[in-house]
């Protein structure tokens, strides 16, 4: 973050500077978790259900912070820091992040979708570090907490951000979009992750167009061209559409599916035509990479730099990320988070995998709402039919999953807990196999990837 002057806070904030004095150093950084403070960073507490980060104020102040920006005063004022009344920290954090991001005249990339958002934006930034110093969004912080501290952590280095908008009600996005002002607004696809919550995959797709309320006069919408709500939209400013069909304005053909080596394709566009190997498993991938070459070619990137720059691409934390264990074992570490379409791209990247044993351990989805039973029972018949040898159902939901899989032939096993079902995977898990961990993120399931690999 570059330094902000006090009186500057008060301004973005609309706050009142309770003691104001001189000598006090600007603010370097922002900060909402008071075991995380580094000097002279403005501490802001923010009250949820749980916790009131009030109650931390002292020892975030006791730890470095130079001030606070709160809306509770604490009965006793410490000498040498700041103390600025607002009426809402978290409405406060978000009019700080949108005047710090109007310090910042770069391109901003605003990416959201019901999956596949965060290897969207890594891979969107993959491409474009290989021309420009770009800031994305850190691990999962694409929430009204996330991003504004994303954003209050440019710097005058940064040439491009892509920041990633997560949602699960109305409002979020464009709640999202009125810091960022994007000048690139992307849509990876329209799923059924939240549905409990939009009722339909119609209201997931006018959640998700909140995204195009606040991009800039002359920006860009860039779309997955093969999903059928998307391809609904007719959009009134320019619009790129990615993927495999002929209206696409660019295209992807020649895919080759090389398992856990990931993928080649060649993607043509108007301008050109480019040879990608992609370094993650999965047909889906070609949509992240051809999305990616769109925008990479709209920001002047060479042929070479867009190519490079897809094959730089690495994953964040756990989403397909491919772990080597001695005796040829391999997991499939996707549990970072799970809805039916990424759970059906997870099986069938298991299912094209060579190997000796192919073992699914599936859990729980949330938000699911009317399709809980279903889609569960749908996923264990589909991991039955693609001839997975073994499957593992943990959770409670995980009962349908199990239902599912034995319906359709499968071999299944069903645990209510995690820590139940380890030794029976740590048994099946022989020489040569691979093992595809995937559920929501709720369900925890990297204790299972970790005790594994142990």
């Amino acid at each position: 973050m570059q330094p902000m002057t006090i009186q500057e806070i008060e301004k973005a904030t609309a706050g009142v500077w309770w003691n104001p004095q001189e000598g006090l150093a600007p603010v370097t950084g922002v900060s909402t978790d008071s075991r995380k403070i580094p000097e002279n960073c403005l501490f802001i507490p923010l009250t949820g259900e749980k916790h009131d980060g009030h109650a931390y104020i002292e020892k975030a102040l006791d730890a470095g912070a130079g001030g606070v920006l709160c809306s509770r005063l604490p009965a006793n004022l410490q000498p040498g820091k700041f103390y600025i009344k607002v009426a809402d920290t978290r409405l406060a954090l978000k009019a700080l992040a949108a005047y710090y991001r109007q310090k910042f005249t770069i391109p901003f990339i605003q990416v959201t979708g019901s999956v596949g958002k965060t290897t969207t934006k890594d891979m969107i930034a993959a491409v474009l570090s290989a021309k420009y110093r770009v800031l994305k969004t850190p691990e999962n912080y694409n929430n009204d907490v996330g991003v504004p501290l994303t954003l209050l952590s440019l710097t005058a280095e940064h040439q491009a951000a892509v920041i990633e908008t997560g949602m699960n009600h109305f409002g979020e996005i464009r709640y999202l979009g009125e810091m960022i002002q994007p000048d690139i607004a992307v849509i990876s696809n329209i799923g059924d992750a939240h549905i409990e919550f939009l009722k339909s995959r119609e209201g997931i797709l006018k959640a998700k167009c909140e995204i195009f309320e606040n991009l800039k006069k002359g920006g860009v919408a860039v779309l997955n061209g093969d999903d059928a709500l998307l391809n609904t939209l007719n959009l009134p400013m320019d619009t790129i559409r990615c993927g495999q069909t002929e209206h696409c304005g660019v295209r992807v053909t020649d895919i080759a599916d090389h398992g856990v080596d990931g993928i080649t394709c060649m993607v043509e566009t108007e301008k050109d035509a480019y040879e990608l190997r992609i370094p993650a498993p999965g047909e889906h991938m070609v949509y992240p990479a051809s999305i990616a070459v769109a925008i990479g070619e709209r920001m002047g990137l060479s042929r070479e730099e867009i190519v490079r720059g897809v094959a730089s691409y690495e994953p964040t934390g756990s989403r397909m990320r491919i772990v080597r264990l001695a005796g040829r074992r391999t997991i499939l570490d996707d549990c970072y988070n799970a809805n039916p379409q990424s759970v059906t791209a997870a099986l069938e990247i298991l299912a094209k995998t060579e190997c000796d044993r192919k073992i699914a351990v599936l859990g729980d989805m949330g938000e699911l709402g009317s399709l809980t039973e279903q889609a569960h029972y749908n996923m264990g018949a589909l991991a039955a039919m693609l001839g997975i040898d073994q499957i593992f159902a943990v959770g409670t939901k995980a009962s349908r999953i199990a239902a599912g899989a034995e319906d359709s032939g499968g071999t299944v096993q069903h645990f209510a807990t995690k820590e139940e079902a380890l030794p029976s995977i740590q048994e099946s898990f022989s020489p040569n196999s691979v093992l595809l961990v995937k559920a929501s993120h709720a369900m925890n399931f990297g204790w299972l990837v970790e005790r594994i690999c142990q």
